[in-house]
């Protein structure tokens, strides 16, 4: 059997993300498996809101009216397309480009300028469980690590003193 080479999305994902896209094992991509490997069980708005309420912290809330997913009080996926088939990850550009790429069968950017900052559709029929699970827990990840970002720089403000006007060297309340 000929050597494959490994799936150019897990490495990224390991790089970007540190850790494996398909998190039950490591996985050996080959095009020619790909049809197969995604035809398993095709995955539900159900089976969306089911992974990622599993993940740590993680809480569902309405988003105009619609169910969405959210970490540490920040919004990392959706069910707002459900009625199209699609579940909704925010993801950085590279990841979407990525994603994309690897399996555009299963993702595609959304259109207009939420897909230009990331925002990625994944066709849940399309979807085996574990590329879902994958999927959520890459977003996920990746708001986790925002939200430690943006609180350690609230906490350097804080610790600071506050934010002082330019203009006028006074500090803003």
């Amino acid at each position: 059997m000929d050597v494959e080479r490994p799936c150019r999305a897990t490495a990224d994902f390991e790089k970007i993300a540190g850790w494996h896209w398909f998190v039950r094992e490591p996985m050996i991509f080959d095009r020619r498996m790909a049809p197969q490997h995604h035809e398993s069980q095709s995955m539900t708005a159900a089976d969306f809101r089911r992974i990622a309420l599993s993940l740590e912290g993680v809480e569902e809330y309405s988003h105009a009216g619609l169910p969405a997913f959210r970490v540490g009080g920040r919004k990392f996926a959706s069910l707002a397309s459900q009625a199209e088939g699609y579940g909704n990850l925010m993801l950085t550009l590279e990841l979407q480009a990525t994603f994309v790429e690897e399996a555009a069968e299963i993702f595609l950017p959304i259109p207009g300028g939420w897909g230009k900052m990331g925002h990625t559709h994944i066709r849940l029929s399309a979807a085996s469980e574990d590329v879902l699970t994958g999927a959520l827990r890459t977003a996920w990840k990746l708001r986790i690590d925002k939200n430690a970002k943006t609180s350690r720089k609230k906490k350097h403000l804080a610790e600071c003193g506050g934010i002082r006007d330019k203009k006028r060297g006074k500090r803003r309340l």
